[in-house]
């Protein structure tokens, strides 16, 4: 098994930065115990105010967790989350940091990537990440290309670009870990893009590529019968919703040499883009719909207004 309490420190201690005097709620499930306690583990060492629950997997990214878990989210001054399913992009979260909390949500994490994706300097993933914002903040229009034929056009209008850094020192703050992104959730979206790197079901693409058509911000249609079947899922809950092209994401994270599989790590990948379908509530957005589904595209070439975005590239 791998050495667990490292990471969790660089968690609890440098990206949340957790005071003696604040509680902390970590939120796992069946799946993800040893991370949640690990987790735990170094928490407690820093803090007497300390809780963790465990409740099975979800069957999607972005499903609420139980009401119970939901409540005592809001109720934290610190959370970290490691669970199967992703619970960025949920009410729960959002809720939670409206509520004054700062929290940390780890969807899918494995050891590998627990280990791997937090043994890094994060404060030069913050500097990258504002670096690249900067660049495409005041856009009107993101072209993004790439050699698999994505020619895809984001308009963001009055939305902003998120930063997602790692480092979570304020009330209500919030970041994916591991971390190293900008992002937004567009008004509108017209183009193609071809996912070529990871994606769920299929974790790291060998080969295949998986292609959507975007029209007037939503997907019309996908290549693939899996990917297709996850969204048709989710319109039977919310409709149209479901189709929604949600976010365009910009990987910073310099430490990330190579895909592995995993969304959560690979979507941070320095010189990639990740393109996002379904919810994007928790990010700027005003569609709910109970998936957030994210595709890695490699090798992008991306424009704000027509000028060539100058992306950081893997250490």
């Amino acid at each position: 098994m791998s050495d667990l309490s490292s990471p969790a420190r660089t968690a609890v201690e440098q990206c949340m930065a957790l005071d003696t005097d604040e509680s902390c709620l970590v939120v796992t499930d069946d799946e993800r115990q040893p991370i949640g306690e690990a987790l735990y583990d170094a928490a407690r060492a820093v803090s007497d105010d300390v809780s963790i629950v465990r409740y099975p997997p979800g069957e999607q990214h972005g499903e609420e967790p139980p009401a119970p878990v939901a409540a005592a989210m809001a109720d934290a001054d610190v959370f970290l989350a490691p669970t199967t399913k992703s619970l960025s992009h949920t009410r729960a979260r959002s809720e939670a940091c409206a509520a004054g909390a700062r929290g940390a949500t780890l969807p899918g994490i494995t050891e590998e990537v627990f280990t791997t994706g937090l043994d890094t300097d994060y404060e030069a993933i913050e500097r990258h990440t504002r670096e690249t914002c900067e660049q495409v903040a005041d856009a009107e229009e993101v072209r993004v290309t790439a050699p698999n034929g994505t020619d895809i056009s984001f308009y963001p209008g009055e939305r902003e670009w998120l930063q997602d850094t790692g480092v979570v020192r304020e009330a209500g703050g919030f970041s994916n870990l591991p971390a190293g992104e900008t992002f937004v959730s567009p008004e509108t979206v017209e183009g193609t893009y071809v996912v070529d790197g990871t994606m769920m079901p299929y974790g790291l693409l060998d080969g295949q590529e998986l292609r959507f058509e975007v029209e007037d911000g939503f997907v019309t249609d996908i290549s693939d019968d899996e990917v297709r079947a996850q969204v048709e899922a989710g319109a039977e809950q919310v409709g149209r919703d479901a189709y929604n092209l949600a976010e365009l994401g910009i990987g910073t994270n310099v430490a990330v040499t190579e895909l592995v599989g995993s969304v959560l790590l690979d979507e941070k990948a320095a010189g990639t883009v990740h393109i996002a379908i379904g919810d994007d509530a928790g990010i700027g957005g005003d569609t709910d719909a109970p998936l957030h589904l994210d595709g890695i595209v490699k090798e992008p070439t991306v424009y704000a207004d027509g000028d060539e975005v100058g992306l950081p590239t893997p250490n």
